[in-house]
């Protein structure tokens, strides 16, 4: 066999195995940016390790943020009460955009205020949709501030602020459902948010040809049967204003945003898996030629 033949099977089989971890790098990379992990500028490591036991992940495989008491401030305070705030943040989320279609999926541990029903619904008034999120914390939390963490999760991956607008709506949706399920249990306040949300969704009249906000909500009230005082009332009429402002078209673009972001990803796992199927056949065409090689000396 002559040296050049060998040296041009040599500079073969170096290809293929430099062209490896390029490709898988690659695909992790993208992998990596459909999913984030925010936790608690005042953990320490040990409690930050236990949070991601629960997560299922480990630390560092994903990208990871900070979220400082003064940014859950800037989003709630004023909703609800500052010992709900406290001093120092703690609660930490994971969330992983899912392909179009697949819907929210909402886990929590040691949170023992907000439910994954609120922390659902709240993400879908500012415009997140497709994900699964975890919120955790080391020890027993509220949860509230945890919201700020899953929009400053979502808008990293994304690369797009989600509307201002809509992130309040989320904010006072949680915050109002959670002070009527205290006050009132869940049933009655779920009943009351959905009948004021479907209010606001089905193209109401205008101001002149209806009631005004509070005499629609004692309507629902009374429809369901439910008492509410002037506090509880005025909750919902500023959350009924904070619904009406969003921008519907400008969530939608942040939306689809979102799909556009997962489309990518998806088609670079499909070329992922195409270079895999050529390196596949790549190594096989090698093996039969050093295989022939391997028949010629042995000649």
């Amino acid at each position: 066999m002559s040296a050049r033949m060998i040296k041009r099977a040599a500079a073969l089989l170096l290809a293929v195995l430099l062209l490896l971890p390029a490709g898988a790098a690659a695909y992790a990379e993208e992998t990596e940016d459909r999913r984030r992990t925010v936790v608690g500028a005042d953990l320490t490591d040990d409690q930050i390790k236990e949070v991601y036991e629960h997560f299922g992940i480990e630390r560092g495989s994903v990208k990871e943020l900070l979220l400082t008491n003064a940014e859950e401030r800037a989003l709630l305070e004023g909703l609800v009460e500052d010992s709900k705030l406290g001093k120092y943040s703690i609660s930490c989320v994971y969330v992983q955009l899912l392909e179009p279609g697949s819907g929210l999926s909402v886990e929590t541990y040691n949170i023992n205020y907000c439910t994954p029903e609120m922390y659902e619904n709240a993400v879908i008034t500012a415009g997140i949709r497709n994900a699964r999120i975890y919120v955790a914390s080391p020890f027993e939390a509220s949860g509230t501030a945890a919201l700020a963490g899953i929009y400053k999760a979502y808008e990293s991956i994304t690369g797009a602020k989600l509307d201002p607008a809509a992130k309040l709506a989320g904010a006072r949706e949680l915050t109002t459902v959670g002070d009527l399920t205290e006050e009132i249990g869940a049933p009655d306040a779920e009943k009351i948010i959905s009948g004021l949300k479907d209010m606001i969704n089905q193209n109401a009249p205008s101001e002149e040809e209806i009631e005004s906000a509070r005499s629609r909500i004692l309507e629902l009230a009374e429809k369901y049967n439910i008492q509410l005082s002037d506090r509880q009332i005025e909750q919902l009429e500023e959350l009924g204003e904070s619904l009406e402002n969003i921008d519907i078209e400008s969530l939608q673009e942040h939306v689809d945003q979102a799909k556009e972001t997962i489309q990518h990803v998806s088609e670079a796992k499909d070329k992922a898996v195409s270079f895999f199927e050529k390196f596949s056949g790549a190594v096989s065409a090698v093996s039969d030629f050093f295989g022939k090689i391997k028949e010629l000396i042995g000649k």
